[in-house]
Order: C-alpha cells, then sequence, then structure tokens
C-alpha cells in the first residue's frame, strides 16, 4: 500500500502515524496550491493507493471516484494564539497586527478585539510563527496543527471551544481511497469524531457556504448525545448568529445530517444569509 502525502512537515507529521498503523509506504507528491486537489489526482491516477487530509480543508460535497473510507480520532479542535512576550488576546496593545488565515479567524478576533489590526496571511505554520515579534504581534493557528510538529509550547493562549466555534471539521484527519476500496482502511475510523465532522461540515454545505466563510461549528457525542452548535459571523465581527441542537444518533437513520439541518435552518431563518457570504461553492 503506498500513503500519498505533501512534503512539508505539517503533512508528514499527520500522514507517518497513519502509514504506520496501515504498514503503508510513503510516497510525497509534488504539491503546489491546493495540495488536497493534487493528492486527489495522484490518488484517481493510480500513483498512490490511499491519501491523508485535514478534513477541514476537503470541500463538502462527494468527488467523483473517491471516498472519504474513514475519519481518524480528532487531536485538538481549538484554535490557539502565539503572540510575542506570552501575550493574550486581551493583553495585545491597540493597534497589535495579528495576523489570520481565514475569514472566520479574522473576524472572531475583530469580535473580541476591533482595536487590534488584523491582517490575511497563509503560509507554513514554522514560518508564521517566524513572522511573531518581527512584522506581526502574534497569529492564530490550529493548536492540532502545532500539537502535530511539537511546537504547543509556543502557544501563548488556547480560545475556548464554546466561545471560539473553529472551521468544521479541524482538527480531524481523513483517509481518503478510490471508490470500492475502503475496506483496506476502515480499521482507522473512529465514529464519535466521524459523526461530529459530519455534522459540522454538513452546516457549512446546508448553509450553502464555502471553506472561506466565516462560519464557525463544533459538535461532539457525549454519554450517548450528539451535540452541534454553529455560528456565523459578520466580516467584521461585529455581529453573529448561534443555534445548538443535539439528538440520540439511534433516534435517527441519518444523525449527523437531521442535526445539520436544523442548526442551518435556524441561523438561515434568523438572518444567516444576510449576515455574511454564504451561497458560495463548497
Amino acid at each position: 500500500m503506498r500513503l500519498g502525502t505533501r512534503g512539508s512537515a505539517l503533512a508528514l507529521a499527520q500522514s507517518t502515524p497513519v502509514a504506520e498503523r496501515l504498514g503503508a509506504e510513503l510516497v510525497v507528491v509534488d504539491s503546489e496550491g491546493d495540495g488536497s486537489s493534487t493528492l486527489r489526482s495522484a490518488l484517481l491516477a493510480g500513483d498512490v493507493d490511499v491519501v491523508v487530509h485535514s478534513l477541514d480543508e476537503l470541500p463538502t460535497g462527494p468527488a467523483e471516484g473517491l471516498v472519504v473510507a474513514a475519519v481518524l480520532k480528532r487531536a485538538e479542535a481549538r484554535d490557539a494564539l502565539c503572540a510575542r512576550a506570552s501575550l493574550t488576546l486581551d493583553t495585545l496593545p491597540a493597534g497589535a497586527r495579528v495576523g489570520c488565515g481565514s475569514a472566520l479567524r479574522r473576524a472572531q478576533v475583530l469580535s473580541r478585539r476591533p482595536d487590534l489590526d488584523v491582517v490575511q496571511l497563509s503560509g507554513d505554520v514554522d514560518s508564521l510563527l517566524d513572522r511573531v515579534g518581527a512584522d506581526l504581534d502574534a497569529v492564530v493557528l490550529a493548536a492540532a496543527a502545532l500539537e502535530s510538529l511539537g511546537l504547543l509550547h509556543s502557544a501563548s493562549e488556547i480560545f475556548g471551544i464554546d466561545g471560539w466555534p473553529t472551521a468544521p471539521a479541524q482538527g480531524a484527519l481523513a483517509v481518503e481511497v478510490r471508490a470500492g476500496q475502503a475496506k483496506s482502511v476502515q480499521k482507522l475510523q473512529h465514529r464519535p469524531t466521524r459523526l461530529a465532522t459530519e455534522a459540522e461540515r454538513g452546516v457549512l454545505r446546508r448553509l450553502g457556504a464555502g471553506r472561506a466563510a466565516p462560519v464557525g461549528a463544533h459538535a461532539l457525542l457525549d454519554d450517548g448525545l450528539l451535540f452541534l452548535s454553529a455560528r456565523v459571523y459578520s466580516l467584521d465581527g461585529t455581529q453573529h448568529l448561534t443555534s445548538a441542537h443535539a439528538l440520540y444518533p439511534e433516534d435517527s437513520a441519518h444523525p449527523a445530517e437531521e442535526l445539520a439541518e436544523r442548526v442551518a435552518e435556524e441561523l438561515l431563518a434568523a438572518g444567516a444569509a444576510d449576515l455574511a457570504p454564504l451561497g458560495a461553492a463548497s
């Protein structure tokens, strides 16, 4: 079995334990731009047999000829602030420059600190951390990425998920294979994470929102009950709408989909489409 991965430090850190569990050979796939698309192309071409994605980076629609056969146990769903001098979001001085890689994080920072200078940025974790104390006062990153790279000590603050819902499926890894080959990796499946992330991504899909939309969601299976909460922000962070519902999975034929529908419909009825740029391709 050949497991395709991008060559970045983060991708290798995520893929190597999966390859070890499967007894697979790691194959580095050259990728520029959208790495998920490159990995999928290699999988469809038969160059590799399985690929690992950060689930929050995948479009919510199906990919022809491919199937997400397993979702691994989620490591860490929260976001982290990495700031100079161990500052927190509340103790950053007015006008401090904070780097964010998504509209969601930008809206969340501005909702708490409208006096900060929030800048859009991209890049790998190491290069972003190198900018802290140089041209940036802080960056907001996924705690799971920091943890995978052994850099969680760089975080000066980790945000609570209730007040800071992160991107749907953040912190979860998806294992994708060609259609008809799901059994080869299904031993990796973690059902609670699969249910939770399907519910989170279901909200995004039903809102007609792309991954770039300022929508946060978090679900968990606790004591047999599946909880789902989602929040839609205005781009400037001045407003937001929240909806939360729960159900027992055994009471529904499609629990994640049903829960996502309840939450999304409530958000839309409350005016989410007027608040944020929804309707983008997912």
